[in-house]
């Protein structure tokens, strides 16, 4: 077998197991069901396209989301051009998990949209470390960017979430003290 048919052999073999994972990165970068889905997809058909370039043996997950990551800026850009595109509200998402109780779903949406309210450089880095368990350095590699500057986007997310959650907190105290 040569190395062209064993990449499409194993990209072939490992793009279900990284789809549910990608689709939740894509909703994380467009911020839409739709549009996750038709990037998501994307996705994998460019995969199988260039899967003579992927290297058998490595990792096909973070191949394929530098791959996803690569053609949403592309996409950002053409949108610019077009209609100046946008982020959907995150109520109209809707991810409920069905096994956790209401509160922890009331939560989930909570956090879920303090992240979609973050730039999209600080939120992609998010969604791959928190959400996707990647380490530093592997989200640098799939966002091609230095570890440095991932830990800095991850330090303002985090310093922006827990400012926002202090407001919060403090105005909740400020509401319960008229009252």
């Amino acid at each position: 077998m040569s190395v062209s048919q064993a990449s499409l052999a194993e990209v072939q073999a490992g793009i279900d197991g990284v789809f549910p994972r990608l689709w939740r990165y894509c909703l994380g970068l467009t911020g839409s069901r739709d549009r996750a889905d038709d990037l998501a997809q994307a996705a994998c058909l460019r995969a199988i396209e260039k899967a003579d370039q992927f290297e058998p043996g490595t990792h096909l997950d973070r191949w394929m989301f530098r791959m996803t990551q690569r053609m949403w800026i592309n996409e950002l850009r053409k949108d610019a051009v077009r209609m100046g595109g946008g982020l959907a509200p995150v109520e109209e998402i809707d991810l409920v998990d069905e096994k956790a109780d209401p509160e922890t779903n009331l939560l989930g949406r909570e956090v879920l949209n303090s992240v979609m309210e973050l730039p999209e450089a600080q939120r992609a880095t998010v969604i791959l470390v928190y959400v996707e368990g990647y380490r530093y350095l592997e989200a640098a590699e799939i966002l091609d960017i230095p570890v440095g500057t991932v830990m800095s986007r991850l330090a303002a997310a985090r310093k922006k979430l827990v400012e926002k959650y202090q407001k919060e907190s403090r105005w909740d105290e400020r509401k319960e003290r008229i009252q």
